[in-house]
């Protein structure tokens, strides 16, 4: 009997725990940390072994195979040692795809993904298709191949799921975009994190697709010097294309065999320049499953968008408050700032990734009134700010902040919780800092 080693008890290492079982695999799973109750209940219920707070090296090292979660770096010692036995490390995702026929569609990308797998999911779901939706968002990938049978799946793949890949090849795979981020898990070499996005593509074949931002520059140099099998289909919101959407007179436009308008950007729900991409990258994976355009344009004219991600939260003595706790990175928080209409007042701030600052300066300049902190180190926002905003103020939680946001904005204004950082500092995850700021500004 094969012996399957789970690291790490969360959503992931549990359900690979339970297909693993199912599977007939002799299953153990190790959590450094404490397991979280409802995980707990489930290993219990299912008979598979666990230990907490310990990993016993002596446990791990019989393993077979050891799916690690995503949360862990592969620079870790115990993970280097298990490399150095020859034990294969993988991820969920390439345990479960294993058993699954379903047709696959892969997204991944810096910004966009959770709302283009979103949009992706709810075109698919509105066509009639039995489709499933994980990876990164969700239930366990591997949880619904044991216990569902869909069709289709649509999965958010993030760079660290895709890093421990060896035969997964998604029928479809997206690019959103790729700007610097998770550079700590990168040794700070972007050109690292570039290729583990790029590894979405490596086991297409000639009979699959990839669909990317054609208006992408780091994407495009990969491309020229990379090859790839799949059938390439690109987006575009700056040139018109022979093959791929693009824009044009305010209509997206698809070409595949035949151009095709397929709709006018002011019917998206979402709007924004992001918005249109992350819908351009649905409908082409819609599109090219056999959706019919009719279908297509009816669901993106009413898909909501996402909790945490630009959500309008209440609009209090005509100051519009937002959030935007999904923004983790430099890129999400410049789509947030480009989105602005009214003067903002910016809450940022939280554990830094390595992040640049520079390239909000000209939006800061031309949106930004005023700067609220929100993080335990600000002094790397401070200094590249300092001189660019009247008003900068440090605080040290969401309520505080949202206190003196309401203090400085005025009527017209908008304040916009949109943080550029990871959130571990003070909150749990961006969900319980978006959930704060939310409660916060509901209390004023």
């Amino acid at each position: 009997m094969k012996r399957l080693v789970v690291l790490g008890a969360g959503e992931s290492g549990v359900g690979t725990a339970i297909l693993g079982k199912q599977k007939g695999y002799e299953v153990f799973v190790s959590d450094k940390g404490k397991i979280a109750e409802k995980y707990k209940k489930v290993l219990l219920q299912n008979e598979i072994p666990f230990e907490e707070e310990m990993h016993t090296e002596s446990e791990i090292f019989k393993a077979d195979v050891v799916m690690k979660s995503p949360g862990i770096p592969d620079k870790v010692a115990l993970i280097q040692k298990i490399k150095e036995k020859g034990i294969p490390v993988i991820s969920e995702i390439e345990f479960a795809y294993e058993y699954t026929k379903a047709t696959l569609v892969g997204i991944t990308g810096a910004n966009g993904k959770t709302t283009t797998t979103l949009i992706t999911h709810h075109l698919l779901k509105r066509a009639g298709f039995n489709v499933g939706l994980a990876g990164n968002i969700g239930d366990s990938f591997a949880e619904q191949v044991a216990k569902e049978n869909y069709d289709e799946y649509v999965l958010e793949l993030s760079s660290f799921q895709l890093d421990g890949i060896n035969e997964f090849a998604p029928h479809i795979a997206i690019i959103t975009n790729i700007t610097p981020d998770h550079l700590d898990r990168y040794e700070y070499d972007f050109n690292k994190y570039i290729a583990s996005k790029f590894r979405i593509t490596k086991n297409q074949t000639e009979n699959d697709f990839l669909i990317y931002d054609g208006d992408d520059e780091v994407i495009n140099k990969w491309l020229q010097e990379n090859k790839t099998k799949a059938t390439l289909v690109p987006f575009s919101l700056e040139r018109e294309l022979e093959f791929g959407a693009f824009v044009k007179d305010n209509k997206i436009m698809m070409k595949l065999n035949s151009e095709e308008v397929l709709m006018n950007i002011a019917n998206l729900k979402l709007q924004g320049k992001h918005n249109t991409k992350n819908a351009m990258a649905g409908a082409m994976a819609a599109k090219l499953l056999k959706v019919r355009k009719e279908a297509i344009a009816e669901s993106l004219s009413d898909f909501e968008g996402v909790e945490h991600r630009l959500e309008n939260v209440l609009k209090i003595n005509g100051v519009q408050y937002i959030n935007d706790s999904k923004a983790t990175n430099v890129n999400a928080a410049y789509y947030a700032l480009e989105c602005m209409d009214s003067p903002t007042v910016w809450i940022v701030g939280g554990i830094d990734k390595g992040n640049d600052y520079a390239d909000l300066l000209p939006l800061v300049r031309e949106k930004v009134k005023a700067i609220v902190c929100l993080g335990l180190d600000n002094s790397k926002i401070i200094e590249t700010f300092q001189n660019v905003v009247d008003i900068l103020v440090e605080t040290a939680g969401a309520e505080e902040a949202v206190k003196v946001a309401h203090k400085i904005a005025e009527k017209g204004d908008v304040v916009l919780l949109s943080p550029a950082c990871a959130s571990f500092d003070l909150f749990s995850n961006y969900e319980d800092r978006g959930e704060k700021f939310k409660e916060a500004v509901r209390n004023l």
